[in-house]
């Protein structure tokens, strides 16, 4: 995995969450974006000729990997691990890291083991019955500077995930609104 992948992983894994009520967001667009009820990949898309995928992790992780907000919000059993990048026109704009409980990929029309770089809320957004839920927000310290991020609990057919996105320096989130 690239390095500085890494390095924006372990900054998301830092977040000091907050309830969107008690956070100060740095302009409307900022709050806009961080609370989007739909397909955060769907908003990006109208933002660029070509969203696309970079996946670096998709695979299973046992139960003692999750923190304890992580098992709070999901259930103590192994999930899919999922780490992408999701790049507007070349650019990379989001990182995201999602959690599937074993027991969430079970029964859903579509495989999410298999769903390789493919943006997820594209696939998720797709079915029948979905909400967010649990949404937090907050500030990384990452190495190119503070970074917004978000992190919320999708459910999909009555069956929750666990999605954190860090909005990396390029994202649209950032632009400035005009006057």
């Amino acid at each position: 995995m690239n390095q500085m992948i890494a390095l924006y992983l372990s900054s998301l894994r830092q977040v000091e969450w907050q309830q969107p009520e008690n956070f100060t967001f740095p302009s409307q667009i900022a709050s806009d974006w961080l609370q989007e009820q739909g397909s955060l990949s769907r908003l990006l898309e109208t933002y660029c000729q070509q969203l696309n995928v970079d996946l670096f992790h998709n695979d299973i992780v046992a139960a003692s990997q999750l923190d304890s907000q992580e098992v709070k919000l999901l259930s103590a059993e192994q999930c899919l691990l999922r780490k992408v990048v999701l790049n507007g026109d070349g650019e990379p704009w989001v990182l995201g890291r999602t959690l599937i409980p074993e027991s969430s990929l079970l029964g859903q029309p579509y495989d999410l083991t298999r769903q390789g770089e493919i943006p997820l809320g594209i696939t998720v957004f797709s079915a029948l019955d979905v909400k967010r839920d649990a949404l937090q927000v907050g500030w990384a310290n990452t190495p190119n500077g503070t970074c917004l991020a978000r992190r919320s609990r999708l459910w999909m057919n009555h069956k929750p995930m666990l999605v954190a996105e860090l909005f990396l320096p390029n994202a649209p989130i950032y632009a400035k609104e005009s006057v």
